[in-house]
């Protein structure tokens, strides 16, 4: 006998992450493309978590070692989904990370934004920009499965201010897959050409192939970045555009940089430096759990 699946759990939004859906819903990005490129950084941070977790665990890589991300276009269910098979998360990750907004100065955030000040910067400088899919799609599925763990889970949501969340069975190898029912308005993310000039625009510096697979059915998949990252490449053969971006990648940010330093030193240590400094103060500069954005590879 079939084991009747189980009833999804229903939950409300967090307080605040309602208030910042309406804020999404009414385009606080100045545009809309922006999604693809956090969705796409998501991804890479979420392959590089589970590389480093490899480090001390290396069964974690096993069955599937080739990281990657893949954005599939299917023309036909109107949906663009975006693939990784990086760390993946946990029924709890998933509440924790897409139901609520558990960093200090909340509050402050959503006063100073709902109070007029509707700059791009801010709600990078936070780093939801998950929920910037709300733009182009009128719901949102997502299923994850966490590297060393069984069990998979679905969760879902049109963003009016609740969300589901039920087991998955046969979800494949870990990772996970955020599905975008795009609106009618957002017919545009459904062709090829469209998310290929977004990605190359944004996400080129991106150290994984980033695999394109079109909405028609005899189109092949590409890999369309450049798939090396950024660091590790000539200082010469960098474009201040290219420099931006991937300030904005690694740090979630929107505004200028102030300052790029790129160097390397050779010696009896040898290291290659990329040192940002921003041009607008971090929105929780001064929080006390505030993490350090220097990273170390």
């Amino acid at each position: 006998m079939a084991k009747k699946p189980a009833a999804p759990e229903t939950r409300p939004f967090e307080a605040e992450v309602g208030r910042l859906l309406k804020i999404v819903a009414n385009s606080l990005y100045s545009d809309r493309e922006i999604f693809l490129r956090e969705l796409l950084s998501n991804a890479s941070d979420a392959c590089d978590r589970l590389r480093y977790a490899a480090l001390t665990d290396a069964g974690l890589l096993a069955d599937d070692p080739d990281l990657r991300v893949t954005v599939t276009i299917d023309k036909q269910a109107k949906t663009v989904t975006v693939t990784d098979n990086g760390i993946g998360m946990s029924h709890d990750e998933l509440v924790s990370e897409l139901g609520t907004i558990a960093r200090s100065g909340t509050s402050a955030f959503m006063d100073q934004l709902e109070g007029g000040d509707s700059d791009i910067g801010l709600i990078g400088q936070f780093g939801v920009g998950f929920y910037s899919t709300f733009m182009v799609a009128d719901r949102v599925a997502v299923v994850s499965r966490k590297a060393g763990e069984k069990q998979a889970w679905g969760w879902e949501s049109d963003g009016e201010g609740s969300y589901s969340i039920a087991p998955v069975e046969d979800a494949g190898v870990r990772g996970t897959a955020i599905t975008l029912h795009t609106r009618k308005d957002a017919k545009e993310f459904l062709e090829t050409q469209r998310l290929r000039h977004i990605i190359k625009t944004y996400s080129d510096h991106i150290a994984l192939p980033i695999v394109l697979r079109g909405g028609e059915a005899d189109a092949e998949a590409e890999i369309v970045n450049t798939a090396q990252a950024l660091w590790t490449r000539p200082r010469k053969d960098i474009t201040p555009k290219q420099y931006t971006e991937f300030y904005h990648h690694s740090g979630h940010l929107f505004d200028e940089p102030w300052l790029t330093i790129h160097n390397r030193v050779e010696g009896k240590i040898e290291y290659t430096n990329l040192l940002y400094i921003p041009s607008a103060k971090p929105f929780d500069l001064f929080q006390p759990d505030r993490k350090t954005h220097i990273k170390l590879y």
